[in-house]
C-alpha cells in the first residue's frame, strides 16, 4: 500500500476535521495517509465522506467487503439478532448461531466441493488462522521448519511474520525470523528454471543438510506481494509433491477466498484439496471480525483449549457468515455472475496496460491490477484515482501494482465507471499513451 505525507489539520476535535487524528493516534497509521476523508456512510459499492464527496470502492476493505457495503441482505438478520437479545460474546460455546453458520457452510460449501474437514475457529483475523495452522502443522509432524514463497504475505503475528517475504513487514517484528525458509513462487525465474527442481532435489538427498519441512504456506495469489497468480498446473505439481513426500500444504486463503477469485476457495479450480486452509476477511460477509482453520479430520489434534482465544465466538459473525452463504453461495448462480463481470473487468483493464509499454495485467478474478515498469506508476495513479472519486491500493515489493478489489456484488455500470477513472488517471499520470 502506497503512503503519503498526511496533511496538516488544525481543526479542533469538536469541529470534526482530522486534528484529533493527528495528534492522538499512532503513526503507524496507513490507509487514511492516502484517504485523507473522513468517511461516515457507506452502501453497495459506495463510500460518503463528511463533507459530502462519494468514493467508488474498489478496495473492498481489503477484501473484507466481497459483498459490499452494509448489504441489507445480511444486515437485516443482524439486526434482528440484536433486537431478540440474543448472545454476543460467547468464547469457544455453544451457541444457536454458531450452529446455524456451522451447518449452513457444511451444506452449501464443505459438501458439494466434497471437502472433508474439520473447523476451527481460532481468533478473529486472518493472522490468527495463520497461527494455528502453523501450529497445528508442527505439533501433527513433530517438525519445525515451514517452507514459503518469494513474495508472499501472511499476517503481522510472529509466526505469520516468519512465513512473510516482505521485508518492511518483517523489520517491524523486531527480533529474528527463524523456522522458515523462502522457495521461488511459480515463474520467480521466469521459466529459465523448473519450478520445484531444487525443492525436489533436496527432498530426495539425505545428503542436502536440508531438513524436511512440517508444512509448505501458499497463497493462490499473491494479493500483497504483487498479484502474483500462480497457474493452476503449478498449484496442483506443488500439492502433489506435498503429498509424495508427506509435507503439510497450507492455502492460505484469506484474501483470495470466498468468491474473490471466481470460486468461494481460490484452488478449487486447479483440482487439489489443501490439508489446511485458511480463511478470514470476507467469511463473515459484512465486514465483521471472524476466521476460520480448515483441516483434514486426522491434523485434528489439539489439546482442548491448546489453542484459544477471547473472540472466537463472535455470534454477529455467525449470523452475517451464514447469511452471506445462504444468499449467495445456495447455487452457481452468484459464482457464474462473479466470473462473467471479472472477466470483462479484466479486459478492461488489459485495454489500458495495452498503451503503456511494459505494463501487464496480474491476478485473477476481482483480485486483478496492472503492473507498471516505473515503479513509482501505480501510487501516483491510486492517487489521482482518489482525488477522481475511485479507492485502489498498490500492492508488490515496490508498490509497483495498481491493485483493484471491487465488491463481488458490484453493478457493471459501477465497474465501468471505476474502469474509466482508471483509464483518466492513468492517462493523467503517464499520457495518453499509445492507441489500443
Amino acid at each position: 500500500m502506497t503512503t503519503t505525507t498526511e496533511p496538516t489539520n488544525t481543526d479542533t476535535p469538536q469541529a470534526g476535521g482530522t486534528a484529533i487524528f493527528d495528534s492522538l493516534e499512532s503513526q503507524v497509521r496507513s490507509y487514511c495517509r492516502s484517504w485523507p476523508a473522513v468517511m461516515i456512510h457507506s452502501q453497495g459499492s459506495t463510500v460518503t465522506s463528511e463533507d459530502g464527496r462519494e468514493f467508488l470502492d474498489f478496495f473492498s476493505g481489503a477484501g473484507a467487503l466481497n459483498y459490499g457495503h452494509n448489504n441489507p441482505a445480511l444486515l437485516e438478520p443482524l439486526l434482528d439478532y440484536l433486537r431478540e437479545g440474543r448472545i454476543v460474546h460467547s468464547l469457544d460455546m455453544h451457541t444457536g448461531a454458531k450452529r446455524e453458520f456451522l451447518q449452513a457452510f457444511s451444506d452449501l460449501i464443505l459438501e458439494p466441493r466434497n471437502l472433508d474437514y474439520k473447523v476451527m475457529f481460532p481468533g478473529p483475523t486472518g493472522t490468527n488462522s495463520v497461527e494455528a495452522a502453523l501450529k497445528l502443522a508442527r505439533k501433527v509432524t513433530g517438525r519445525q521448519h515451514v517452507l514459503s514463497f518469494t513474495n508472499a504475505f501472511h499476517g503481522m503475528t510472529l509466526g505469520s511474520l516468519a512465513v512473510t517475504g516482505n521485508s518492511m513487514k518483517r523489520k517491524g517484528a523486531g527480533i529474528p525470523l527463524t523456522n522458515s525458509s523462502k522457495i521461488p513462487y511459480d515463474d520467480y525465474f521466469n521459466g529459465v528454471v523448473d519450478d520445484f527442481m531444487w525443492l525436489e532435489r533436496v527432498l530426495q538427498d539425505s545428503g542436502s543438510g536440508v531438513d524436511k519441512p512440517a508444512a509448505i504456506i501458499v497463497e493462490s495469489v499473491q494479493g500483497e506481494g504483487g498479484l502474483n497468480a500462480a497457474r493452476l498446473e503449478w498449484l496442483k505439481a506443488l500439492s502433489d509433491l506435498c503429498r509424495e513426500y508427506d509435507i503439510i500444504l497450507i492455502v492460505d486463503d484469506v484474501q483470495a477466498g470466498c468468491g474473490r477469485t471466481g470460486t468461494f476457495f481460490s484452488f478449487e479450480e486447479a483440482g487439489f484439496s489443501p490439508d489446511i486452509v485458511c480463511l478470514s476477511k470476507s467469511i463473515s460477509g459484512f465486514g465483521l471480525p471472524m476466521a476460520l482453520t480448515l483441516f483434514r479430520p486426522e491434523l485434528d489434534q489439539f489439546e482442548p483449549g491448546e489453542h484459544n482465544g477471547t473472540f472466537r465466538g463472535h455470534n454477529l459473525a455467525f449470523v452475517t457468515g451464514r447469511a452471506a452463504l445462504e444468499t449467495y453461495w445456495a447455487d452457481d448462480s452468484f459464482q457464474k455472475d462473479v466470473q462473467a463481470k471479472a472477466t470483462e473487468f479484466r479486459a478492461g483493464l488489459t485495454k489500458i496496460a495495452e498503451r503503456y509499454e511494459g505494463a501487464t495485467v496480474r491476478g485473477r478474478g476481482f483480485l486483478t491490477g496492472i503492473a507498471f515498469p516505473d515503479a513509482s506508476a501505480a501510487g501516483k495513479i491510486a492517487a489521482t484515482a482518489y482525488e477522481r472519486g475511485l479507492l485502489v491500493e498498490t500492492s508488490g515489493p515496490e508498490d509497483e501494482v495498481l491493485k483493484t478489489m471491487p465488491p463481488l456484488t458490484a453493478a457493471p455500470e459501477e465497474l465501468t465507471r471505476g474502469l474509466a477513472i482508471l483509464e483518466e488517471a492513468t492517462a493523467s499520470v503517464l499520457g495518453d499513451g499509445s492507441p489500443a
